[in-house]
């Protein structure tokens, strides 16, 4: 086992508590007014305490294959805050998704998150690699989430901030959500290149991925305008047709750096500006707290 990829210093990840209170009812279209952008943010949140758990099983089933040299003793400890950061964006999802079925929104994407884990369990079940095709899927969605978390942060105050005009609780959450994205984004990379994982399985993965993802928030957004009954209004259709193909449209945005991960070399650290995470932590310290970097556990 090399340990060409922790050679590098290794730091400990802080496991924060945001402090949003959401015992008040967020408004229908929390998002600028915006009926799309509101149902796209709505329909990621509904995948995280699913997502998430994923993530975490997968990362801390394939730390279970470190061996107990000093180096991996020390990035077991950067696994363990990734496990609490995770846990904090579960559970604090978990509140946000309960406000969104108040007001008669339908979580599909998060029962069909549970059934393809199901499946990929019965299925991997005998296979002594089975670790690292779950620590695989976890990489690629990793990649996703650093990705729309990096634009999320460099967009602010620009035309192509996607939460310029959101309620201040929402859009403190996303761009916290956004910063601890990029923060733990070589996490479990950094993990399946010291397990052994190979480029191949890495990238086919990500290709099945990517066509998962991209259906699954297109499904999920629509849902979401039905039930909003805003899904056949032509201000919803442009607030889409602006969001993907505009002058900023995401599309544009997100297309180097996913094929970047095509490359055999690639490494997530090569994608996004890190100072961006850094400075937005430090500017907003009075909107979360910190706790024991190893002390929350799914």
């Amino acid at each position: 086992m090399s340990n060409a990829t922790l050679s590098e210093p290794i730091s400990a990840l802080t496991v924060r508590r945001l402090d949003v209170d959401f015992s008040t009812l967020i408004r229908r279209h929390w998002n600028g007014d915006d009926a799309f952008l509101t149902a796209f943010f709505n329909a990621l949140s509904f995948s995280f305490p699913e997502g998430e758990q994923f993530f975490i099983e997968s990362v801390r089933h394939a730390a279970q294959h470190l061996d107990e040299n000093s180096t991996h003793k020390a990035f077991k400890e950067t696994v363990r805050g990734f496990i609490g950061q995770e846990a904090s964006h579960r559970h604090i999802h978990k509140q946000y998704n309960t406000q969104l079925e108040t007001l008669g929104l339908k979580n599909h994407w998060g029962p069909r998150i549970a059934k393809r884990k199901t499946r990929i369990r019965r299925i991997l079940a005998k296979s002594p690699r089975h670790h690292l095709y779950e620590l695989a899927i976890t990489t690629a969605y990793e990649h996703f989430t650093s990705i729309l978390g990096n634009l999320t942060l460099e967009s602010q105050g620009t035309a192509a901030d996607w939460l310029a005009d959101a309620d201040l609780p929402l859009q403190t959450l996303w761009r916290w959500h956004a910063a601890e994205e990029c923060e733990h984004k070589a996490v479990a990379f950094d993990l399946y290149q010291e397990l052994g994982g190979s480029n191949s399985m890495r990238i086919c993965l990500f290709a099945l991925i990517t066509l998962h993802f991209s259906t699954d928030v297109m499904l999920q957004t629509i849902n979401n305008l039905w039930h909003d009954r805003t899904l056949h209004k032509p201000s919803t259709w442009w607030s889409a047709c602006k969001f993907s193909f505009g002058r900023h449209g995401w599309v544009w945005r997100c297309i180097p750096s996913l094929m970047a991960y095509f490359r055999k070399d690639f490494h997530p650290n090569q994608i996004g500006n890190d100072n961006l995470m850094r400075d937005w932590l430090q500017a907003n310290r009075s909107q979360w707290h910190a706790v024991i970097p190893h002390q929350p556990q799914a």
